[in-house]
């Protein structure tokens, strides 16, 4: 299953969103809470909205309900954020992909707790980018990684964790060839693909990759 999930942050159009707007066939769209809204801004009818829904109005979630939206409502006082339950959905419904929209902006902890459930262990081998305006997020672990786009196209890649290591780089104009990034140092910062395709090889550790449309 594909899914589009969107969250209730700034959902900002652009290139990145268009594709998978256009790109990805038939997907399920999966809502956290006010993330609903942000369907509708982009003329998608949400099938599944998850949350505390404190964020919609007892006259949206009628709505949306009306529309044929199952709505699963969880208490206010809980440990985990709407976009946490929202990918237990995903986990429990094996997706295999989650495209999400709408995940950055606003405040900036949630925002950061946004990037770090990326890294959920379950999640391991489901293809996970958060996309918004010009913008793509991935989390890349263990293994080789091929990136499309356009040349020139930007790619910078920040350790989480202590350090990530044996990372070889193939397309890239400043390669890394089985070297390691470390925590802090911004060296992996604002590298430039040199063709259409990019890869990025991991022997150890995780990597946050923003790729960015054009020269950044």
């Amino acid at each position: 299953m594909q899914i589009v999930l969107f969250a209730n942050g700034q959902a900002q159009d652009g290139t990145m969103v268009q594709r998978v707007l256009n790109d990805v066939q038939s997907p399920y769209i999966l809502c956290a809470d006010g993330g609903a809204l942000n369907a509708e801004k982009f003329h998608q009818t949400p099938q599944t909205i998850i949350g505390d829904l404190d964020s919609l109005t007892a006259e949206q979630i009628a709505k949306y309900k009306a529309q044929g939206a199952t709505i699963l409502r969880y208490p206010a006082e809980k440990d985990e954020t709407d976009l946490e339950l929202a990918f237990h959905w995903c986990i429990e419904h094996s997706a295999s992909h989650i495209y999400i929209i709408g995940g950055l902006g606003g405040r900036f902890d949630q925002t950061l707790a946004n990037i770090y459930l990326l890294t959920l262990p379950q999640l391991k081998n489901t293809h996970i980018e958060v996309v918004d305006a010009e913008q793509s997020i991935r989390i890349l672990k263990n293994g080789k990684h091929t990136i499309t786009g356009q040349i020139d196209d930007t790619i910078s890649l920040i350790p989480i964790g202590n350090q990530v290591t044996g990372i070889v780089t193939k397309q890239l104009k400043y390669p890394l060839n089985g070297e390691t990034l470390l925590l802090g140092p911004a060296r992996g910062i604002s590298n430039v693909m040199e063709s259409d395709t990019a890869t990025i090889s991991i022997a150890e550790g995780i990597l946050l990759m923003v790729h960015t449309v054009g020269r950044a």
